[in-house]
Order: C-alpha cells, then structure tokens, then sequence
C-alpha cells in the first residue's frame, strides 16, 4: 500500500492534481447522492410556546416550519442567494433576524454530505491559507528582483517602451477575458441572464459611481502605513510601494542597490523554495475544496465547470492567436506565422511545463538564434516579462473572478466592481512569479478585493492545471512578441549614446 502511494507521489503534478479533482468529486456527488436529503421532526429542547419544528434539507436548501401551541405555524428558508420575505441567504442572515430558529438548526440541522464536506472545506482552507502566506512575500521578493535585475543594462527608454508594451498587452488580455466572461457567463451555465424570482440580491443594488471607484484604486497605489499595507493585505499598495522601492533603491546605486538587490534574491529563493513545497500540496487541497463543492452542491457544479473552461480557452485564443499576431504585424513588421514556427520550441515547453522561468532560457535562444532578435532587446526584455508580463494569467484571473461572482452570487459583477476586478488583476499579474501556479496565489488578491469567498476558488484548483498550461504558453508568446515590438520601436531611435559594455 505504502509502495502505491509513493508511486502516486512521483507521477507528474497535473496527473496528480486531476486524480484527486476525480476522487474529490466522486466521493462528494456519492456523499450527496446518498445522504444529501434529510427530513426530520423536532420535538424536544424547544423554545417555549414551540409544540415542533419541521426541517426538511436539501442541496442548497433547508426549510424550516415551525407548529406552535397557539397553533399557529411559521415557514421559513435557507436558500443560498435569496432575499425575500421568509427566505433567507444564509444561516447569519437567519440568525440575525431569527436567532432561536437558528439555535435548533445549529443542533438538529445538517446532512451528512454537509457535515462532511464543511469539515473537507476546514482542510482545503488550510491550504488557501498556506497560498495567502506566501503571496505578500512573493509579490515583494520578485518584483523588487524583477526591476533591480535591470540596474545593470536598462536604458530608461527601452524599460519605458518595454513596460509600455507589457501593460497594453495585460490589459487587452483583461479586456478580452472580461468580454468572453460577460458573453459566455460561464457561472450561469451559459445562460444569458439570470433565471429565478428573486435571485441572489448579495451584490449591492447601489455600486459606488466609477469616478469614485477608480479614484480609491489610486488612492491604494499610494499606502498611507506600508507596514499595514503588508499586514491587511492591500496588495495593490505593496505593489506600487514595491516597484518604487526598487527604482529608488536603483536610483542611490553602489554599494546600498547590490544589498538590496541580494537580499531581494536571497528572498525570492527561499519563498520560490516555500511555493513550491506548497504547490505539491495542490493534489490535497483539491480533494478537499471538490469534495466540499460537489458533497454540497451536487452535480450541477460540473455544468458551470465546463463552461468555464471554454470560456478561459476562448479568451486566450482570441488574445493569443488574433491580438498578439496583429500587434507582431503591424507594429513589429513580422509575419505571425514565420516568428510562431521560430518559437515554437519554447511555446510546447511552456505549455508542457506551465512554466514561464523554467523557459526562458529556451526562450531567449529561440529569440536569438532562430527569430533573429539581438541579444541586447532579448536579454532585456524576456526576463523581465517572465516576472511582470502575464497577459494569460490576467485574463486568466479576470474570467475566474467574474465567474465565481456569477456562480456565487446568480448575476454578473456590476461594472464598478469588473473596473475593480480589471485595475487588480492588472497589477496582480506584475507580481505572479513565472512558476507553475503562480496564478492561484495572485488570484486570492483580486479574489479578497472584491470581498469573494476564498473557499470558493476550489472550483477553479480542479481544472487549473489545464488552464496553466495554456494561459502560461500565452504568456510566454507575449513576452517573445514584445521583443520583436521593442526591437522594431528601438530601431527608431539612435542608440549611440548608451556604452557598447552597457549590455554585457
């Protein structure tokens, strides 16, 4: 037995990952199945004046009716998502207004599948939480890293048009990822609207005007205390502390600039180290969120899954195989077709190991020696978009988000809040680290911005090995069309003032 499980141990993380999606839902949807439905009588440990309570639980709902002695008798409900007289979105929300009704649902309420699959989501939270522990210290170690990296060979220029081409890039992605994500509504099932009287009033009715909201989106790049930024965490305040930190630290130069740059490194090391023993944990924390999800949700999750999938899948053909291949042409002058074949080494290895750091090395000789970029625009680009260029995970986190807004909530994200799902998951994506996964960890930030349950991105861990592989080989298409913009837009300009050994 132990030799079997050692054996599992070894096999490749995706095939690890997708046998536990398996057995998670497989052992949720027959919890479900099986014990999913309770109907039973209280009669006893009542509130005075109560003669007996009628509960009757099913996936999603439990209703409630109450025999008085007067005999007079009251129904109410649990139904995820509703607000209406007598119904109620949660059990805080009945608590609130029913706090003895409450009381009896907490001791006789609760199927097994429930009961079961809470206790999984306990486990698969630990594991969220291991994920949060991290993504403070990855965002600061690597993009500290990312931008001292080029104190040695960067001209402003070429940094500016570089950053210029990885933030337009970003937000296309983002863009085109919230399009497909409103069209395709993978949340609900591929409806076009949502269906239901009454349904999941959760959102605010009244969204804040979007002048105010982009206006509090400035306001967190510019963090009052940095040291509570780190501690909230307000991750678009360590960001932006972050990369100023950087420049600075650049700008005084000498001695000062290489410690910071070494201990920023060191950092990076030690918590890629950390990420890593936390990203073969996955396999587990998948079990446990699916377990959770389907045990009680039944199998009506899997329909939105797919539908999900396809919509991230549409997404980044679309930025991959019509944005970028316009941009290759009409900025840099390239035949999309010609600079694909020359990538396409580094573009199977990233999508076979959802790794932009892990390719860059290929990359870089791809660039070189088979797309004919010199070695000055390759050197300077490629690394740097391997830890601040992730046009696929932006659009990747976009649609998760939106998705889970519409799986949780029954309707889309009202448009101040997608302006606020775009602006982070902007800034996010400069941060996730080229490492496979990366992107689980930079989608908690955009997650807790807009106040969406964690928990919830268990859905999203069982098909998120797919989904890397692609939207990490996006990733890295977009970085080696950058080089071929940057070269193109370089060779406008004169390069005779910068000293031949700047780039060595």
């Amino acid at each position: 037995m132990s030799r079997s499980i050692w054996a599992l141990w070894k096999w490749p993380l995706h095939w690890q990952i997708f046998l536990a999606m398996l057995a998670g839902a497989f052992v949720g949807l027959a919890l479900n199945f099986l014990t999913g439905a309770r109907d039973i009588r209280v009669t006893e440990g009542l509130p005075q004046g109560w003669q007996a309570v009628e509960i009757r639980e099913r996936v999603g709902s439990t209703r409630l009716r109450i025999l008085r002695d007067d005999g007079g008798e009251t129904e109410l409900r649990v139904e995820a998502g509703e607000t209406r007289d007598g119904t109620f979105a949660t059990l805080s929300a009945l608590r609130a207004i029913h706090p003895d009704v409450a009381s009896v649902l907490d001791v006789h309420g609760g199927t097994w599948a429930t009961t079961i699959g809470n206790a999984c989501r306990q486990l698969g939270n630990l594991f969220l939480r291991m994920l949060q522990m991290v993504s403070v210290p990855l965002v600061v170690t690597s993009l500290i890293t990312g931008v001292m990296g080029l104190s040695g060979h960067a001209v402003g220029r070429m940094f500016a048009l570089t950053a210029a081409y990885y933030a337009t890039t970003s937000l296309l992605a983002i863009l085109t990822g919230l399009l497909v994500v409103n069209l395709f509504r993978p949340g609900l099932g591929g409806q076009g609207a949502p269906t239901g009287e009454g349904t999941r009033s959760v959102i605010a009715s009244e969204p804040p005007p979007i002048g105010e909201v982009l206006f509090s989106q400035l306001e967190n790049l510019i963090p009052a205390n940095p040291l509570g930024a780190l501690v909230e965490p307000n991750f678009l305040s360590i960001i932006a502390f972050s990369i100023a930190f950087a420049v600075f630290a650049m700008r005084i130069g000498g001695a000062t600039a290489r410690r910071v740059h070494e201990a920023a490194k060191t950092g990076m090391e030690v918590i890629m180290a950390m990420t890593h023993a936390i990203i073969r944990l996955i396999p587990l924390g998948v079990f446990c969120l699916m377990l959770y999800v389907t045990a009680t949700q039944g199998a009506d999750v899997f329909r939105s899954l797919g539908w999900y999938m396809l919509t991230v899948t549409a997404g980044l053909v679309i930025h991959g195989c019509i944005t970028l291949p316009l941009i290759l042409r009409f900025v840099a002058k390239r035949s999309p077709t010609e600079y694909a074949r020359a990538l396409s080494p580094a573009l199977l290895t990233a999508f076979s190991s959802a790794s932009s750091n892990g390719t860059l090395p290929l990359t870089l000789t791809c660039v070189e020696q088979r797309a004919g970029i010199s070695n000055r625009t390759g050197s300077f680009v490629l690394p740097l978009g391997a830890t601040i260029n992730m046009d696929g995970t932006a659009l990747y986190e976009a649609v998760a988000v939106l998705f889970i807004a519409q799986w949780h909530f029954g309707e889309n994200l009202p448009l101040t809040q997608q302006i606020v799902v775009a602006v982070t998951a902007l800034l996010a994506s400069i941060g996730a680290a080229g490492i496979p996964q990366a992107g689980l960890v930079m989608l908690v930030i955009v997650l807790q911005a807009v106040n969406l349950p964690l928990e919830l991105q268990g859905i999203i861990l069982a098909v998120d090995r797919v989904l890397d592989m692609g939207r990490t080989t996006v990733n890295v298409w977009s970085d080696a069309c950058g080089c071929a913009v940057i070269e193109t837009l370089e060779h406008r300009v004169t390069l005779r003032d910068i000293p031949p050994d700047a780039w060595e």
